[in-house]
């Protein structure tokens, strides 16, 4: 069987090149996980002082938390693209990795927070292979399918913006009355954001004109005139006391090959946490992390397919459970290997902008990942001010969508206004859809058409009712 026939490629309206060519730029939009995941979990002492993967606090385990992170998205994207056929990429969740080192770790050990993460990606399987996971997917009404994919455009866009300094958060010290602001002070500062600026027109000239490989080309472009400001200007990293600086990767070459370091597969514990912060607590822990894991990625390959124009007329992608199926895999893997639960990445969305339709571009990103273990020097070289640019183009792109709501109907168009307004205003994709499902069922019972509501978006209304309450929950019962 060859790659085209396996892939269905030729089918879906791709070429080899241009799922190649989607791979890579899926890949170099989402290769800032590898360095972004070791400083947030690198530095966070557990219960007992001890630190991931043996470290003393002075990020020594940096390392091998990277080559952990970047094992772990290697091989589950190309499980992804090579059992779904799905353009859409895994790795460390962002939020959910914070969340597991602030809110798990602190209370016990970091073997017993990943034992969480893995019993969480357990329960969330057990949910899709019952059916369960899909059957809630099928549930929701296509109109609200196609507010997340609007409002996840919004989020990415904001990401892009927010990670280029172009837009920044304004500290509360400052009682400020608005929560962002432009640049720093409102005003645009430094070379990198300047940098960002020109990746964005170039990117926008070039698709305006069709260029193929334009996401590609921007990237390398703006990666190339980060290399030139630096080496003349040497800005260092973005700090408040040099908010000129770049925002996480300093481009600055330092080698090519690094032996990688996999110190934190195998650490954690699967039951310990029970034992060490209470059966209620952790149990609360694990619903809180399985929650976001099922709607971000729902959310996420929504908008995917719809991108890519593979989702049918449901708003349902082609092979969801096996989708489901990898995604729920990512989860526990990210546990096992101890570098925090593993999800679908909506930045995959600038690899399906770069042409990608099938799942040869998530092995292409995930070969690339494995790659990354050994060539982590060249990883760390490419700002975020020179890769999203792609964001806010794929933003633009998925906002197209918002004109097949019917805006004129009060009881779609308030619940897809929320779920289109809460991604970016709440920077969470699961408080979007969370706000939207509750307000849905809302007006439905307010309204007296109760009997339109399908009994699993009841069900999951009520869950979302604990989730947005979990913290005094939880503070009531243990």
């Amino acid at each position: 069987m060859s790659i085209d026939s396996y892939f269905r490629i030729s089918e879906r309206g791709s070429t080899v090149w241009q799922e190649v060519r989607g791979g890579v730029v899926t890949f170099l939009t989402m290769a800032y996980i590898i360095v972004l995941n070791p400083l947030i979990l690198g530095f966070i002492p557990d219960s007992e002082g001890n630190f991931l993967a043996g470290g003393v606090g002075d990020g020594s385990n940096l390392p091998a938390i990277a080559a952990g992170t970047a094992l772990v998205a290697g091989v589950l994207s190309i499980l992804m693209g090579a059992v779904a056929n799905f353009p859409l990429a895994l790795a460390a969740g962002l939020g959910l990795n914070a969340f597991v080192g602030v809110a798990i770790a602190t209370q016990s050990t970091w073997a017993d927070a990943m034992g969480l993460v893995v019993l969480e990606g357990i329960v969330i399987l057990v949910l899709v292979l019952t059916g369960f996971r899909t059957a809630v997917f099928h549930a929701v009404p296509t109109q609200l399918k196609v507010a997340i994919s609007v409002g996840i455009g919004l989020f990415i866009a904001l990401i892009g913006f927010v990670d280029a300094g172009f837009v920044s958060r304004i500290p509360d010290a400052n009682n400020s009355t608005v929560p962002v602001q432009l640049g720093t002070g409102g005003q645009l500062e430094g070379w990198p954001v300047l940098v960002f600026v020109l990746g964005v027109l170039l990117l926008v000239a070039l698709w305006v004109r069709r260029v193929k490989g334009a996401i590609l080309i921007a990237i390398v472009a703006a990666t190339v005139l980060a290399f030139v400001v630096d080496a003349i200007l040497d800005l260092g990293g973005r700090s408040a006391d040099n908010p000129g600086g770049w925002a996480l990767t300093v481009p600055q070459f330092d080698g090519v090959v690094d032996v990688p370091d996999f110190g934190t597969l195998g650490e954690f514990s699967l039951f310990g946490a029970f034992s060490s912060i209470g059966f209620v607590a952790a149990a609360l822990l694990v619903f809180s992390l399985l929650l976001a894991d099922f709607f971000d990625t729902m959310g996420t390959m929504t908008a995917i397919g719809a991108e890519a124009g593979l989702n049918d007329a449901e708003g349902v992608p082609p092979n969801a459970e096996r989708i489901l199926v990898v995604d729920s895999l990512a989860a526990a893997a990210g546990g096992m290997a101890g570098v925090s639960s593993n999800t679908s990445y909506i930045e995959s969305a600038s690899g399906v902008g770069e042409g990608a339709r099938t799942g040869l571009a998530s092995v292409v990103t995930g070969l690339l990942f494995l790659l990354a273990t050994f060539f982590t020097p060249i990883v760390r070289v490419i700002p975020s001010e020179a890769a999203v640019p792609a964001l806010v183009l794929v933003g633009f792109l998925m906002m197209q969508q918002v004109t097949e709501i019917r805006w004129a109907d009060p009881e779609i168009a308030i619940p897809a206004f929320l779920t289109i307004v809460l991604m970016p205003f709440t920077y969470s994709i699961t408080a979007g859809i969370g706000a939207g499902f509750l307000a849905y069922v809302l007006i439905k019972v307010v309204v007296g058409k109760t009997r339109e509501i399908h009994p699993l978006m009841a069900v999951v209304g009520l869950l979302f009712v604990i989730y947005f309450a979990i913290d005094p929950l939880t503070d009531w019962l243990t």
